[in-house]
Protein backbone atom coordinates (compact mmCIF):
# COMPACT_ATOMS: atom_id res chain seq x y z
CA UNK A 1 0.00 0.00 0.00
CA UNK A 2 1.34 3.53 -1.11
CA UNK A 3 2.10 6.46 1.45
CA UNK A 4 -1.59 8.06 2.27
CA UNK A 5 -1.34 11.24 3.56
CA UNK A 6 0.93 13.26 4.05
CA UNK A 7 2.62 16.74 6.10
CA UNK A 8 4.85 19.37 6.32
CA UNK A 9 4.77 20.44 9.80
CA UNK A 10 7.83 22.71 12.62
CA UNK A 11 9.12 21.92 14.97
CA UNK A 12 9.69 24.68 17.95
CA UNK A 13 9.63 23.00 21.23
CA UNK A 14 8.32 25.93 22.91
CA UNK A 15 4.58 24.80 21.15
CA UNK A 16 5.01 22.20 23.69
CA UNK A 17 2.60 23.72 26.73
CA UNK A 18 5.20 22.61 29.28
CA UNK A 19 8.26 24.77 27.28
CA UNK A 20 5.94 27.57 25.89
CA UNK A 21 4.68 28.57 29.78
CA UNK A 22 2.15 30.61 27.92
CA UNK A 23 4.30 31.97 24.75
CA UNK A 24 2.74 29.13 22.79
CA UNK A 25 -0.24 31.14 22.61
CA UNK A 26 1.28 33.25 20.40
CA UNK A 27 1.38 30.81 16.97
CA UNK A 28 -2.10 29.33 18.42
CA UNK A 29 -3.21 29.06 14.70
CA UNK A 30 0.10 26.63 14.20
CA UNK A 31 -1.14 24.86 16.94
CA UNK A 32 -4.87 24.47 15.70
CA UNK A 33 -3.24 23.20 12.41
CA UNK A 34 -1.16 20.80 14.09
CA UNK A 35 -4.63 19.56 16.18
CA UNK A 36 -6.04 19.67 13.00
CA UNK A 37 -3.33 16.75 11.52
CA UNK A 38 -3.12 14.42 14.47
CA UNK A 39 -6.70 13.96 14.26
CA UNK A 40 -6.83 13.10 10.61
CA UNK A 41 -3.79 10.62 11.22
CA UNK A 42 -5.95 8.98 14.31
CA UNK A 43 -8.70 8.57 11.53
CA UNK A 44 -5.99 7.19 9.09
CA UNK A 45 -4.50 4.81 11.53
CA UNK A 46 -1.46 4.18 9.87
CA UNK A 47 0.88 1.42 10.38
CA UNK A 48 4.18 3.42 10.07
CA UNK A 49 4.80 7.51 10.38
CA UNK A 50 7.87 8.05 8.47
CA UNK A 51 9.58 11.42 9.72
CA UNK A 52 12.33 13.43 8.58
CA UNK A 53 14.27 15.28 10.27
CA UNK A 54 16.81 17.97 10.09
CA UNK A 55 17.91 17.55 13.71
CA UNK A 56 19.32 13.82 13.71
CA UNK A 57 22.68 12.80 13.20
CA UNK A 58 23.70 14.51 9.37
CA UNK A 59 26.44 13.17 7.21
CA UNK A 60 27.88 15.89 4.76
CA UNK A 61 27.60 12.37 2.07
CA UNK A 62 24.78 9.94 3.27
CA UNK A 63 21.40 10.17 4.20
CA UNK A 64 20.86 8.53 8.33
CA UNK A 65 17.91 6.61 8.92
CA UNK A 66 18.05 5.72 12.25
CA UNK A 67 19.04 2.11 13.35
CA UNK A 68 18.10 -0.44 15.79
CA UNK A 69 14.16 -1.32 17.49
CA UNK A 70 13.32 1.96 18.84
CA UNK A 71 14.72 5.22 20.77
CA UNK A 72 13.30 7.15 23.15
CA UNK A 73 13.63 10.46 23.83
CA UNK A 74 12.49 13.73 26.10
CA UNK A 75 12.99 17.54 25.97
CA UNK A 76 15.37 17.69 29.18
CA UNK A 77 17.85 19.87 26.36
CA UNK A 78 14.95 22.18 27.09
CA UNK A 79 14.65 21.87 30.67
CA UNK A 80 11.61 18.93 30.56
CA UNK A 81 13.15 15.61 30.81
CA UNK A 82 9.54 14.74 32.32
CA UNK A 83 8.05 15.22 29.31
CA UNK A 84 8.93 12.11 27.24
CA UNK A 85 8.09 9.69 24.41
CA UNK A 86 9.36 6.65 23.09
CA UNK A 87 8.45 4.80 19.58
CA UNK A 88 9.45 1.67 17.88
CA UNK A 89 10.98 1.61 14.54
CA UNK A 90 10.01 -0.38 11.25
CA UNK A 91 12.47 -2.41 10.67
CA UNK A 92 11.13 -4.40 7.77
CA UNK A 93 9.76 -0.47 5.71
CA UNK A 94 13.40 0.62 6.72
CA UNK A 95 15.07 -2.63 4.92
CA UNK A 96 12.94 -2.54 2.07
CA UNK A 97 13.90 1.71 1.70
CA UNK A 98 17.72 0.99 2.07
CA UNK A 99 17.22 -1.85 -0.63
CA UNK A 100 15.79 0.80 -3.02
CA UNK A 101 18.18 3.35 -2.21
CA UNK A 102 21.12 0.49 -2.93
CA UNK A 103 19.21 -0.06 -6.28
CA UNK A 104 19.49 3.82 -6.96
CA UNK A 105 22.99 4.17 -5.75
CA UNK A 106 21.70 6.54 -3.66
CA UNK A 107 23.78 6.84 -0.68
CA UNK A 108 21.90 6.20 2.39
CA UNK A 109 22.00 3.60 5.16
CA UNK A 110 21.90 2.60 9.01
CA UNK A 111 25.50 3.33 10.27
CA UNK A 112 27.04 5.97 12.38
CA UNK A 113 24.72 6.77 15.04
CA UNK A 114 26.20 7.16 18.21
CA UNK A 115 23.21 8.90 20.48
CA UNK A 116 19.94 6.83 19.60
CA UNK A 117 17.40 9.65 21.33
CA UNK A 118 14.42 10.64 19.31
CA UNK A 119 16.03 14.57 18.67
CA UNK A 120 12.96 17.32 18.55
CA UNK A 121 12.53 17.38 14.89
CA UNK A 122 10.71 14.35 15.79
CA UNK A 123 9.26 14.44 19.18
CA UNK A 124 7.11 17.87 18.27
CA UNK A 125 5.26 16.23 16.00
CA UNK A 126 4.61 12.95 17.62
CA UNK A 127 3.63 15.12 20.57
CA UNK A 128 0.74 15.83 19.44
CA UNK A 129 -0.11 12.88 17.10
CA UNK A 130 0.24 11.22 20.55
CA UNK A 131 -2.61 12.76 22.21
CA UNK A 132 -4.94 11.32 19.34
CA UNK A 133 -2.90 7.92 18.56
CA UNK A 134 0.05 5.62 19.43
CA UNK A 135 -0.55 2.67 17.48
CA UNK A 136 2.59 2.96 15.17
CA UNK A 137 5.81 2.43 14.12
CA UNK A 138 8.23 5.01 12.95
CA UNK A 139 10.98 5.89 10.69
CA UNK A 140 13.39 8.35 11.44
CA UNK A 141 15.18 9.94 8.71
CA UNK A 142 17.68 12.74 8.72
CA UNK A 143 18.85 15.09 5.94
CA UNK A 144 22.34 15.11 4.85
CA UNK A 145 24.85 17.37 2.34
CA UNK A 146 24.09 15.76 -0.51
CA UNK A 147 22.65 17.54 -3.57
CA UNK A 148 19.01 18.56 -2.97
CA UNK A 149 18.34 16.39 -6.49
CA UNK A 150 19.31 13.31 -4.16
CA UNK A 151 17.34 13.85 -1.43
CA UNK A 152 14.59 14.20 -4.05
CA UNK A 153 15.92 10.57 -5.75
CA UNK A 154 15.84 8.97 -1.91
CA UNK A 155 12.75 10.31 -1.32
CA UNK A 156 11.30 8.32 -4.82
CA UNK A 157 13.17 5.12 -2.82
CA UNK A 158 11.05 5.71 -0.10
CA UNK A 159 7.84 5.57 -2.40
CA UNK A 160 8.54 2.26 -4.21
CA UNK A 161 9.28 0.77 -1.04
CA UNK A 162 6.43 2.25 0.62
CA UNK A 163 4.25 0.85 -2.58
CA UNK A 164 5.33 -2.79 -1.97
CA UNK A 165 4.64 -2.74 1.84
CA UNK A 166 2.15 -5.07 2.19
CA UNK A 167 -1.16 -3.81 3.75
CA UNK A 168 0.42 -0.85 5.49
CA UNK A 169 -0.57 2.10 5.69
CA UNK A 170 1.72 4.79 6.06
CA UNK A 171 1.49 8.33 6.45
CA UNK A 172 5.00 10.88 5.64
CA UNK A 173 6.14 13.74 8.07
CA UNK A 174 8.14 16.32 6.63
CA UNK A 175 9.76 17.84 9.85
CA UNK A 176 11.08 21.47 9.44
CA UNK A 177 10.92 25.35 10.17
CA UNK A 178 11.42 28.22 7.54
CA UNK A 179 13.80 31.10 7.50
CA UNK A 180 15.20 31.70 11.12
CA UNK A 181 15.86 35.63 9.93
CA UNK A 182 12.52 37.02 9.99
CA UNK A 183 13.12 39.88 12.79
CA UNK A 184 15.80 42.13 13.88
CA UNK A 185 14.27 41.45 17.42
CA UNK A 186 14.57 37.51 16.74
CA UNK A 187 16.65 35.19 17.82
CA UNK A 188 18.60 35.25 15.08
CA UNK A 189 18.68 38.84 13.71
CA UNK A 190 17.01 39.61 10.10
CA UNK A 191 17.92 39.24 6.69
CA UNK A 192 16.32 39.95 3.58
CA UNK A 193 16.03 36.46 1.90
CA UNK A 194 14.45 35.23 4.86
CA UNK A 195 10.96 36.54 4.55
CA UNK A 196 11.17 36.24 0.63
CA UNK A 197 12.53 32.58 1.31
CA UNK A 198 8.93 32.35 3.28
CA UNK A 199 6.77 33.37 0.90
CA UNK A 200 8.23 31.24 -1.80
CA UNK A 201 8.67 28.44 0.07
CA UNK A 202 4.75 28.47 1.62
CA UNK A 203 3.42 29.15 -2.33
CA UNK A 204 5.37 25.99 -3.30
CA UNK A 205 3.46 24.29 -0.74
CA UNK A 206 -0.17 25.70 -1.16
CA UNK A 207 -0.27 25.21 -5.50
CA UNK A 208 1.80 21.49 -4.71
CA UNK A 209 4.50 22.86 -7.04
CA UNK A 210 7.45 20.85 -5.70
CA UNK A 211 9.84 21.87 -8.68
CA UNK A 212 10.12 25.19 -6.58
CA UNK A 213 11.96 23.51 -3.72
CA UNK A 214 14.70 22.13 -6.09
CA UNK A 215 15.36 25.36 -8.05
CA UNK A 216 15.99 27.61 -4.62
CA UNK A 217 20.20 28.69 -4.69
CA UNK A 218 21.91 26.88 -1.77
CA UNK A 219 23.87 30.44 -1.29
CA UNK A 220 20.30 31.79 -0.70
CA UNK A 221 19.17 29.16 1.55
CA UNK A 222 22.21 29.79 3.97
CA UNK A 223 21.51 33.32 3.98
CA UNK A 224 17.66 32.74 4.54
CA UNK A 225 18.97 30.76 7.80
CA UNK A 226 16.44 28.16 6.91
CA UNK A 227 16.38 24.22 8.00
CA UNK A 228 13.50 22.43 6.48
CA UNK A 229 13.68 22.38 2.98
CA UNK A 230 15.96 19.03 2.38
CA UNK A 231 13.20 17.48 4.75
CA UNK A 232 10.34 18.63 2.64
CA UNK A 233 12.29 17.40 -0.61
CA UNK A 234 12.64 13.38 0.57
CA UNK A 235 8.80 14.16 1.06
CA UNK A 236 8.26 15.69 -2.44
CA UNK A 237 10.42 12.65 -4.00
CA UNK A 238 8.02 10.00 -1.74
CA UNK A 239 5.07 11.94 -3.76
CA UNK A 240 7.10 12.05 -7.86
CA UNK A 241 4.30 11.49 -10.27
CA UNK A 242 0.94 11.90 -8.14
CA UNK A 243 -1.51 13.98 -8.28
CA UNK A 244 -2.13 16.19 -4.87
CA UNK A 245 -4.68 18.18 -3.31
CA UNK A 246 -2.52 20.57 -1.43
CA UNK A 247 -3.64 23.14 1.86
CA UNK A 248 -1.59 25.51 3.41
CA UNK A 249 -3.37 24.74 6.63
CA UNK A 250 -1.34 27.89 8.87
CA UNK A 251 1.87 30.18 8.63
CA UNK A 252 3.27 32.22 11.41
CA UNK A 253 6.56 33.98 12.40
CA UNK A 254 5.95 35.85 15.44
CA UNK A 255 9.16 34.65 16.94
CA UNK A 256 11.47 35.75 13.90
CA UNK A 257 10.67 32.33 12.70
CA UNK A 258 8.83 30.79 9.83
CA UNK A 259 6.33 27.91 10.87
CA UNK A 260 4.18 26.42 8.27
CA UNK A 261 1.91 23.41 8.22
CA UNK A 262 0.93 22.17 5.05
CA UNK A 263 -1.15 19.18 4.38
CA UNK A 264 -0.60 16.87 0.61
CA UNK A 265 -3.71 14.38 0.43
CA UNK A 266 -2.85 11.76 -3.32
CA UNK A 267 -5.66 11.82 -5.86
CA UNK A 268 -4.18 9.19 -8.14
CA UNK A 269 -1.31 9.50 -10.94
CA UNK A 270 0.00 12.18 -12.99
CA UNK A 271 2.98 11.93 -15.24
CA UNK A 272 3.79 15.64 -15.19
CA UNK A 273 4.55 15.56 -11.76
CA UNK A 274 7.99 13.70 -11.83
CA UNK A 275 9.73 16.86 -10.91
CA UNK A 276 13.22 15.64 -10.87
CA UNK A 277 13.03 15.12 -14.67
CA UNK A 278 11.42 18.04 -15.29
CA UNK A 279 14.26 20.11 -13.12
CA UNK A 280 17.48 18.39 -14.71
CA UNK A 281 15.83 19.12 -18.41
CA UNK A 282 15.72 22.77 -17.46
CA UNK A 283 18.69 22.87 -15.98
CA UNK A 284 20.67 21.07 -19.25
CA UNK A 285 19.07 24.05 -21.49
CA UNK A 286 20.37 26.78 -18.90
CA UNK A 287 23.30 24.63 -19.06
CA UNK A 288 23.84 24.78 -23.02
CA UNK A 289 22.67 28.01 -22.99
CA UNK A 290 25.19 29.38 -21.02
CA UNK A 291 27.81 27.51 -23.36
CA UNK A 292 26.85 29.61 -26.43
CA UNK A 293 27.78 32.82 -24.22
CA UNK A 294 30.62 31.33 -22.37
CA UNK A 295 34.26 32.89 -23.27
CA UNK A 296 37.72 31.69 -23.85
CA UNK A 297 38.61 31.29 -19.75
CA UNK A 298 35.71 29.20 -19.00
CA UNK A 299 35.13 27.33 -22.23
CA UNK A 300 39.31 26.27 -21.55
CA UNK A 301 38.28 25.05 -18.05
CA UNK A 302 35.19 23.03 -19.20
CA UNK A 303 37.28 21.02 -22.30
CA UNK A 304 40.08 20.54 -19.67
CA UNK A 305 37.65 18.52 -17.57
CA UNK A 306 35.49 17.19 -19.52
CA UNK A 307 38.82 15.51 -21.31
CA UNK A 308 40.23 14.55 -18.22
CA UNK A 309 37.11 12.84 -17.11
CA UNK A 310 36.31 11.13 -20.11
CA UNK A 311 40.03 9.92 -21.55
CA UNK A 312 42.15 10.42 -18.28
CA UNK A 313 43.85 12.76 -20.67
CA UNK A 314 45.27 16.25 -19.60
CA UNK A 315 44.55 18.90 -22.89
CA UNK A 316 47.34 20.35 -25.32
CA UNK A 317 46.56 24.40 -24.71
CA UNK A 318 44.30 25.28 -27.97
CA UNK A 319 46.49 27.15 -30.70
CA UNK A 320 43.72 30.19 -30.97
CA UNK A 321 44.02 31.28 -27.18
CA UNK A 322 44.49 35.09 -26.35
CA UNK A 323 47.85 36.63 -25.93
CA UNK A 324 46.30 37.48 -22.39
CA UNK A 325 45.74 33.85 -21.47
CA UNK A 326 49.39 32.84 -22.73
CA UNK A 327 51.65 35.15 -21.70
CA UNK A 328 49.68 36.38 -17.95
CA UNK A 329 50.68 34.96 -15.21
CA UNK A 330 47.96 35.11 -12.38
CA UNK A 331 46.48 33.17 -9.92
CA UNK A 332 43.27 31.21 -10.54
CA UNK A 333 40.63 29.70 -8.95
CA UNK A 334 37.91 26.92 -10.68
CA UNK A 335 35.02 26.90 -9.57
CA UNK A 336 31.58 24.39 -10.84
CA UNK A 337 28.36 24.25 -9.56
CA UNK A 338 25.68 20.90 -10.17
CA UNK A 339 22.12 21.50 -9.66
CA UNK A 340 22.23 24.89 -7.70
CA UNK A 341 25.23 23.16 -5.43
CA UNK A 342 28.95 23.81 -4.99
CA UNK A 343 30.89 20.68 -6.79
CA UNK A 344 33.85 21.51 -6.66
CA UNK A 345 36.78 24.44 -6.24
CA UNK A 346 40.21 24.86 -6.05
CA UNK A 347 42.78 27.48 -7.09
CA UNK A 348 45.94 29.23 -6.49
CA UNK A 349 46.72 32.48 -4.82
CA UNK A 350 49.82 33.44 -6.61
CA UNK A 351 50.71 31.91 -10.33
CA UNK A 352 52.22 28.44 -10.03
CA UNK A 353 52.88 27.91 -13.73
CA UNK A 354 54.10 30.05 -16.52
CA UNK A 355 50.39 31.27 -17.89
CA UNK A 356 46.80 31.82 -16.95
CA UNK A 357 45.95 28.78 -19.45
CA UNK A 358 48.20 26.50 -17.74
CA UNK A 359 46.48 27.82 -14.50
CA UNK A 360 42.94 27.38 -15.73
CA UNK A 361 44.17 23.54 -16.84
CA UNK A 362 45.63 22.44 -13.85
CA UNK A 363 43.20 24.13 -11.68
CA UNK A 364 40.02 22.85 -13.70
CA UNK A 365 41.17 19.41 -13.21
CA UNK A 366 41.81 19.51 -9.43
CA UNK A 367 38.61 21.17 -8.93
CA UNK A 368 36.71 18.09 -10.92
CA UNK A 369 38.79 15.26 -9.06
CA UNK A 370 40.72 16.50 -6.20
CA UNK A 371 38.87 18.46 -3.96
CA UNK A 372 38.54 16.73 -0.83
CA UNK A 373 35.26 18.07 0.20
CA UNK A 374 33.66 15.96 -2.57
CA UNK A 375 33.90 12.08 -4.97
CA UNK A 376 35.78 12.85 -7.87
CA UNK A 377 33.36 14.51 -11.05
CA UNK A 378 31.49 11.60 -13.23
CA UNK A 379 30.94 11.78 -16.93
CA UNK A 380 27.10 11.60 -16.31
CA UNK A 381 27.96 14.67 -14.21
CA UNK A 382 29.62 17.14 -17.04
CA UNK A 383 26.58 18.18 -19.35
CA UNK A 384 25.21 19.70 -15.95
CA UNK A 385 28.45 21.36 -14.26
CA UNK A 386 28.78 25.21 -14.74
CA UNK A 387 31.73 26.84 -14.46
CA UNK A 388 33.36 29.93 -13.18
CA UNK A 389 36.81 30.96 -13.53
CA UNK A 390 38.29 33.88 -11.06
CA UNK A 391 41.81 35.70 -12.42
CA UNK A 392 43.18 36.84 -9.08
CA UNK A 393 44.57 40.27 -8.96
CA UNK A 394 47.79 40.82 -6.89
CA UNK A 395 47.23 40.82 -3.03
CA UNK A 396 47.65 43.97 -1.22
CA UNK A 397 48.17 44.23 2.74
CA UNK A 398 45.47 46.08 4.70
CA UNK A 399 46.18 46.90 8.62
CA UNK A 400 42.14 46.20 9.89
CA UNK A 401 38.83 44.86 8.55
CA UNK A 402 38.00 48.24 7.59
CA UNK A 403 39.60 47.67 4.45
CA UNK A 404 37.12 45.34 2.49
CA UNK A 405 34.42 45.39 0.84
CA UNK A 406 32.88 41.56 0.32
CA UNK A 407 31.45 42.50 -2.85
CA UNK A 408 34.90 43.90 -4.62
CA UNK A 409 37.55 42.43 -2.60
CA UNK A 410 38.45 39.05 -1.98
CA UNK A 411 40.42 38.38 1.32
CA UNK A 412 43.90 36.38 2.62
CA UNK A 413 44.49 35.91 6.35
CA UNK A 414 47.69 34.35 7.37
CA UNK A 415 49.25 33.18 10.73
CA UNK A 416 53.03 31.30 10.20
CA UNK A 417 52.27 28.82 7.24
CA UNK A 418 48.65 28.65 7.94
CA UNK A 419 46.58 30.60 5.52
CA UNK A 420 43.35 30.92 4.43
CA UNK A 421 41.44 32.56 1.34
CA UNK A 422 38.00 33.76 0.77
CA UNK A 423 36.79 34.57 -3.16
CA UNK A 424 34.78 38.05 -3.16
CA UNK A 425 31.26 38.45 -4.16
CA UNK A 426 29.89 34.92 -2.96
CA UNK A 427 26.06 34.16 -2.56
CA UNK A 428 25.09 34.38 1.50
CA UNK A 429 28.55 36.59 2.49
CA UNK A 430 27.33 39.58 3.00
CA UNK A 431 29.76 41.31 5.52
CA UNK A 432 33.81 41.97 6.02
CA UNK A 433 33.35 39.99 9.60
CA UNK A 434 31.39 36.86 7.97
CA UNK A 435 34.47 37.02 5.08
CA UNK A 436 37.27 36.68 7.56
CA UNK A 437 35.13 34.35 9.73
CA UNK A 438 35.16 32.11 7.32
CA UNK A 439 38.83 32.70 5.96
CA UNK A 440 40.08 31.71 9.47
CA UNK A 441 38.19 28.49 9.63
CA UNK A 442 39.58 27.77 6.52
CA UNK A 443 42.72 28.57 7.74
CA UNK A 444 42.17 27.19 11.21
CA UNK A 445 43.22 29.89 12.71
CA UNK A 446 41.65 31.15 16.17
CA UNK A 447 40.24 34.50 15.76
CA UNK A 448 41.87 35.25 18.69
CA UNK A 449 45.31 34.88 17.50
CA UNK A 450 47.51 37.44 15.39
CA UNK A 451 46.85 37.26 12.12
CA UNK A 452 47.72 39.28 8.74
CA UNK A 453 45.03 40.71 6.06
CA UNK A 454 45.13 40.76 2.60
CA UNK A 455 43.05 41.89 0.10
CA UNK A 456 42.66 41.29 -3.52
CA UNK A 457 40.71 41.86 -6.67
CA UNK A 458 38.99 39.02 -9.07
CA UNK A 459 38.04 39.42 -13.04
CA UNK A 460 35.20 36.52 -12.99
CA UNK A 461 34.89 34.43 -15.69
CA UNK A 462 31.32 32.42 -16.40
Amino acid sequence: MAIVNNFIVPHPPLIIPEIGRGEERKIQKTIDAYHSIAKQISEIKPDTIIITTPHSIMYSDYIHISPGKGAKGSFREFGHRDVAMEAEYDVELIGDILKEAEKEGVSAGTLGEKNSSLDHGVMVPLYFVNKYYNDYKLVRISISGLSYLEHYKFGKCIKRAAETARNKKIVFIGSGDLSHMLKETGPYGFREEGPVFDREVTKAMETGNFLEFLKFDEGFCESAAECGLRSFIIMAGALDGKELSSKLLSYEGPFGVGYAVAEFKVLGDSEGRRFDEIYVNSEMDRIESLKQEEDEYVRLARQTLESYVINRKVIKKPDNLSPELIKTKAGVFVSLKLDGSLRGCIGTISPTTSSIADEIIRNAISAGVEDPRFPPVSEDELSRLEYSVDVLGEAEKIESIDGLNPERYGVIVTRGHRRGLLLPNLEGVDTAEEQVSIALRKADISPSENYQLERFEVVRHK
